[in-house]
């Protein structure tokens, strides 16, 4: 079957660090993160380190230097996931890293800068394109937006804020969220009024890392639903799903600092971005029975993102400063364990209660009682259904709808025009009979009015009907007939020119990070030697490596128990925040009342 999969697919994870601010050219800080574009790697100085103490270095799919455009990350690294999320794969992208590295900037950019548009506007762009250019296919585009705020789920959508939504879990589709709103989106201005909708509803807040900081997770949820008649002559519906999360920072209470609120939000914070570590590394461990998904509302949202049916890149965001070595250390070993997670995603094809099936049967069922009152021609509107669509006609199919739409109201014009004229022609026949007496007169005249009073009631139905039917097809996109795809062939080229673009950057660090591997191989099998002296100077060279591995490991075990000791220190003051919380509240609760006189 098309739906299983045939293997196993590495979580991808991609490093990308800013640049130097102000503040920190300002404060003299040194740049302690160097990144090999090439080679695809990190490499971090301590600036604490002792003599002769090595730099530690971290290999990942890709790395993105300060000078990195918004594009360059998109094509080289988003783009292969958006497309399979339209061929009907779920598909995550979420950032993580300290504040004020770059997350919201990675995910969101500048809007109204084509050169900064982040990853989210960009795959909007490319969702709605791909459609624009598809041919014989149905889509119905839905998007939803939330926020886990302090272990709490919010809709950022939802009228009504103070809701506190829940999580089920269903056998066939897994984890979702009950009563989560989720609106039809027809084109990108539409999705972007959504997503802007949410975001001021979003908890964010001032502290001393970044006066503009993200203090909770989001997730912004794009369903993609396709309808396709297959080989079978059956229509068939793929679903995609895309998660675009928005991380909270990963720091230490002690940075956060920031008024009221801020060390109880940064514990809750810690408390989540904690059990996503402890999932990935009971992931990477391979010998954990047990994944602890249950323990916060990120993992268990992200559960299928994190080894289960879905295609995820994390983009691990970095801060160049030497202040910040403690937190980009933890980010760069957090994203090293999250390389060696392995999902395991399939197309969802024809899932149950898809909305897209609800919208074509709810359609043919309108279409019916529009076609049964004469409302509607059944040939015109089966043609036009099935007229094929080329990219760069999207006019010629804009106005064939158009059309169809005036021949509904003309029809339904006409028939109602027929109907009341015959009615009232009736009507003077009967007035201009002298055959009749009058009580028969009246009773045939009162008939002709009940019928007329009818008619306009009809008519008044027949136009809801029409209505409903208009506002239900317009909602399911077909390629190039009602949404208008300006790109031309110039820019087709551009964009498939860039992805091969890519695609070479992509084998060429591949080929580095292989010949690199190759080389040390290669040193250790030659053990040719042409002289004792050469001999000799191998095997020192041999050892003094051997002796610098160890350091690093000694160096990795001590970082490790420190790091140990700051995650523990992190709990517990999280912990004690909660006791203080859980007295408090037993203190109100056995006050005693209040006596006025």
């Amino acid at each position: 079957m098309a739906n299983r999969p045939k293997t196993s697919e590495a979580l991808k994870v991609v490093a990308r660090c800013r640049p130097m601010n102000r503040k920190e050219e300002a404060a003299g800080y040194e740049r302690i993160l160097e990144m090999d574009v090439k080679l695809g790697q990190v490499t971090l100085r301590n600036p604490k380190a002792a003599p002769g103490e090595l730099a530690k270095t971290f290999t990942f799919d890709a790395v993105y230097d300060a000078s990195s455009k918004q594009a360059d990350l998109y094509d080289e690294t988003v783009r292969p996931l958006i497309d399979s999320v339209l061929q009907g794969f779920n598909g995550t992208i979420f950032a993580y890293g300290q504040t004020g590295t770059g997350k919201t900037y990675t995910m969101q950019g500048a809007w109204t800068d084509p050169e900064k548009r982040g990853i989210v506007p960009n795959s909007f762009e490319h969702i709605f394109t791909h459609i624009s250019r598809s041919q014989n296919q149905q889509y119905l585009v839905r998007a939803s937006y939330l926020e886990i705020y302090q272990e709490e789920i919010r809709d950022l959508l939802a009228k009504d804020q103070s809701k506190k939504l829940e999580l089920k879990e269903n056998p066939e589709t897994g984890v979702y969220i009950k009563d989560l709103s989720s609106f039809v989106t027809k084109n990108v201005k539409e999705i972007e009024h959504v997503m802007n909708l949410g975001n001021q509803t979003r908890s964010v807040g001032s502290t001393n890392m970044n006066e503009y900081s993200s203090r909770s997770h989001a997730i912004f949820v794009i369903t993609v639903e396709c309808s396709e008649t297959g080989l079978d002559g059956e229509d068939h519906i793929r679903v995609g799903k895309l998660n675009l999360v928005d991380l909270a920072g990963s720091e230490r209470q002690s940075k956060m600092g920031g008024p009221g609120e801020r060390p109880k939000e940064a514990s809750k914070i810690n408390l989540s971005l904690s059990a996503l570590g402890n999932v990935i590394s009971a992931l990477v461990d391979g010998k954990s029975t047990h994944i602890p998904y249950r323990d916060s509302k990120l993992t268990r949202l992200l559960q299928d993102s994190l080894g289960g049916n879905a295609k995820t890149i994390m983009v691990a965001t970095l801060g160049p400063a030497s202040h910040s070595y403690e937190e980009s250390l933890s980010t760069l070993r957090f994203a090293n364990r999250a390389k060696n997670i392995k999902n395991k995603p399939r197309v969802n094809e024809d899932p149950k209660d898809t909305l897209l099936r609800e919208f074509q049967e709810e359609i043919i069922r309108l279409k019916a009682q529009l076609e049964k009152r004469g409302m509607l021609s059944k040939k015109r509107r089966r043609n036009s259904r099935r007229k094929k669509v080329v990219d760069g006609e999207g006019n010629t199919e804009a106005e064939g709808e158009e059309d169809n739409d005036d021949g509904l109201e003309k029809n339904m014009e006409n028939y109602l025009k027929e109907q009341k004229e015959r009615l009232e022609e009736e009507k003077a026949a009967i007035q201009d009979d002298h055959s009749l007496v009058s009580e028969e007169k009246q009773k045939l005249l009162e008939e002709k009015e009940k019928m007329i009073e009818d008619l306009r009631k009809e008519q008044e139905a027949t136009e809801l009907l029409a209505i409903k039917y208009k506002a239900m097809e317009s909602k399911l996109l077909i390629g190039g007939r009602n949404i208008m795809d300006h790109t031309n062939e110039q820019q087709k080229m551009l964009e498939l020119k860039r992805q091969e673009i890519a695609e070479q950057k992509r084998r060429e660090r591949e080929m580095q990070q292989e010949m690199l591997l190759r080389d040390e191989e290669t040193m250790e099998l030659r053990e040719t030697f042409t002289s004792l002296q050469q001999e000799v100077e191998i095997k020192t060279k041999k050892l003094k490596k051997l002796y610098a591995k160890l350091q690093a490991v000694k160096a990795e075990i001590q970082d490790q128990h420190d790091e140990y000791i700051r995650v523990r220190q992190d709990l517990e003051e999280a912990q004690n925040e909660q006791t203080r919380e859980l007295k408090l509240k037993e203190e109100q609760d056995h006050e005693p009342p209040v006596l006025r006189l």
